[in-house]
């Protein structure tokens, strides 16, 4: 793996709908290099980029693996993809890696679900597309009609081509090389041929541009189309070398950019952390710029720390391939680097440049997680801070009122995969459970009323004694006070607003944290002995309990501000659901590219597993985000059955 310049590079992602043959297509392109003597089955959990226990164990690809190949003198870096939509964060990882990808599609499903979202994401990330139809030696597959859904789907960019590129093949093309070029289009409408070199250059520059999508084909399982599409891949995806841009900040956070060039200073971006359970942490660096070599000291730019490079090594599935030095635009594993996380850049502290972090989804389900064993709350927080290092992509917070420890993440899928990492990494087993909602209690009316505390035992006694009016107000809680005569002393006021504020954290309807109530202190008494700051402590909070209940009390629920993008035939669908939701539609706006997004405000009660409904509702084809938006009354009905049951566990 030694020797290679960045002009012998290529970086490739593997991407496309579960099942349709990444990893496999792994295999056989190591087993067309020679690597491999036998092709590894997913089934049979053999395969080199699905070595991970959980990854065997479930028959699918949880994480993005890096598997070189070589061939023709060129390292082709694959990193491959999961397909399941709850790992799209590791896809995003993989592309911020990459000069292409590799779009698979399954010739006997056709353009699937994950084909759209491989595809969407490769035009955010502005990669350029190859597709490969797969199995079409299956029965019953018809590819010219597979081909004509892909091109209905994505459009005029997508051009079936043959390595090496036939005449047929070539008329094809040269219309969509010429829309790049003016010169080549006016070539072209006159009738005129491309010269070779114009031709070549014209297919590079689309492909890049991404107004070209080469569509290739082929049996991943029978080694057929494998060695066309290497050969593809070596003349048409872009080497980091040819004019590849890394956008940056400097110290200063002025924007700056650095060529892909290993004569420049060193600057790499960690896009993926793997959690080892023999060698630790191993980050996964591509090399913008420079020269990374053993044993060279590098400064993380968000810790502010320098960290030396004591290990470098190619990675093929698991094995390890060491290495002393690796040039810009290569891949490369470091291991126990001490503060660098997934989205850091390491450069040379001389030459500063900070790229961008990757960009992960919003996590879109949340559930909360218990110990089955009780003691082990710690294990949990130890466990989950350690797989966040692996995957960024979801997210863990303890509310410190419901306390609960939630996990943030894309589906179902993943937090099952999460709590299996927890018992097998961490030995601790959890439950999921449903969030709980940290209502607010408050009042509509008014109330005055007096709390009286007055207790004699042998000795000192206790007395204190208060007059205060209760009221709705704007603000989390007021306090003020109207004594006159000495009623009360001066120096009690202060306790007597304590003893109110402490009372606030557990209302008496429901035992939740009340909220928008104005107290005014304007009458009581005192004991020239007994009273004390504890005594008008106890006598507001008696105000407090009697003056709240007298008030109309009522139950708040958290309203969540909710969008929803949809596909148009989707909307019927999506506008009954939220009215079943209790939801109010604020909106609806046409989307670039086709598709809706719904404007609109549900109760958090209401939208407990909202992703996995709407996913199941869209065939996964829709999306949505969800903020905080406000507090507002429960209706009566469902409140008293909210305040039933915590009476029920408070007992």
């Amino acid at each position: 793996m030694k020797g290679f310049t960045t002009e012998s590079i290529r970086n490739v992602a593997l991407v496309g709908h579960g099942g349709c043959g990444k990893t496999t297509f792994l295999e056989a392109a190591l087993m067309a290099t020679g690597v491999l003597k036998r092709l590894g089955k997913v089934e049979e959990g053999s395969t080199v980029s699905d070595y991970d226990k959980m990854e065997i164990d479930k028959g699918y690809s949880i994480s993005a693996s890096m598997v070189p190949v070589e061939y023709k003198k060129v390292k082709i870096n694959f990193v491959d993809t999961p397909g399941y939509f709850d790992f799209v964060g590791e896809v995003n990882s993989a592309l911020r890696a990459v000069e292409a990808a590799i779009l698979i599609v399954d010739a006997s499903a056709g353009v699937q679900v994950g084909t759209e979202k491989a595809w969407n994401s490769c035009k955010e990330h502005h990669t350029p597309v190859i597709f490969f139809v797969n199995k079409i030696d299956k029965e019953n597959v018809d590819l010219e009609k597979v081909i004509g859904e892909i091109k209905a789907k994505f459009g005029t960019s997508v051009v079936p081509i043959t390595e090496p590129i036939g005449e047929d093949v070539k008329e094809a093309l040269n219309e969509a090389i010429a829309e790049n070029d003016e010169e080549l289009m006016e070539k072209y409408f006159s009738g005129e041929p491309f010269t070779d070199e114009e031709f070549n250059k014209g297919l590079l520059d689309g492909i890049a541009s991404g107004s070209i999508a080469p569509l290739m084909s082929g049996s991943v399982t029978e080694g057929q189309g494998i060695n066309e599409l290497l050969e593809a891949l070596i003349k048409y995806v872009p080497s980091p070398a040819d004019g590849l841009v890394f956008k940056g900040v400097d110290a200063d956070d002025e924007p700056i950019e650095r060529k892909c060039d290993s004569g420049l200073p060193a600057s790499a971006f960690v896009f993926k952390t793997i959690a080892d359970p023999f060698v630790g942490k191993i980050s996964l660096l591509k090399v913008a710029s420079g020269i990374l070599s053993q044993g060279a000291e590098l400064y993380n730019t968000r810790a502010e720390k320098a960290e030396k490079l004591s290990s470098l090594f190619f990675l093929r599935g698991k094995n390890q391939i060491e290495t002393d030095k690796v040039v810009a635009g290569d891949i490369v594993a470091a291991s126990k680097l001490q503060y660098t996380q997934t989205g850091d850049t390491l450069c040379d502290k001389a030459d500063y440049i900070e790229y961008p972090p990757i960009n992960f989804p919003q996590p879109s389900l949340f559930m909360a997680i218990e110990p089955k064993a009780k003691g082990d709350e710690d294990k949990i927080g130890t466990g989950l801070t350690k797989l966040m290092e692996e995957d960024p992509s979801f997210i863990m917070t303890r509310n410190a009122e419901t306390h609960q420890t939630l996990i943030g993440a894309q589906g179902e899928i993943q937090i099952s995969i999460i709590a299996a990492k927890l018992k097998e990494k961490y030995g601790v087993e959890v439950d999921s459970v449903d969030m709980r909602i940290p209502y607010r209690e408050t009042i509509k009316g008014s109330s005055d009323v007096q709390g009286k505390h007055k207790k004699q035992t042998g000795g000192a006694g206790q007395y204190g004694d208060v007059h205060i009016r209760f009221s709705p107000s704007q603000e989390h809680f007021e306090f003020s006070e109207e004594l006159f005569g000495g009623s009360v002393p001066k120096n009690y006021v202060p306790a007597v607003e304590k003893g109110l504020r402490e009372c606030l954290e557990k209302g008496p309807l429901a035992g939740y944290p009340v909220v928008n109530v104005k107290a005014v202190l304007y009458d009581g008494s005192y004991h020239d002995v007994d009273s004390n700051e504890m005594a008008f402590k106890i006598a507001a909070s008696l105000a407090f309990k009697k003056g709240i209940s007298e008030a109309k009390p009522i139950l708040l629920e958290p309203v969540m501000h909710v969008e929803v993008t949809v596909p148009d035939e989707y909307m019927g669908d999506i506008m009954g659901d939220m009215n079943k939701r209790r939801g109010k539609i604020l909106g609806m706006e046409p989307q670039v590219g086709g598709g809706q997004k719904v404007i609109a405000e549900v109760p958090q009660a209401e939208m407990f597993k909202y992703a996995i409904v709407l996913r199941s509702m869209t065939q996964a084809r829709g999306s949505f985000t969800m903020e905080f938006e406000r507090y507002e009354e429960v209706p009566a009905h469902m409140a008293e059955k909210i305040i039933a049951e915590a009476q029920k566990e408070a007992e």
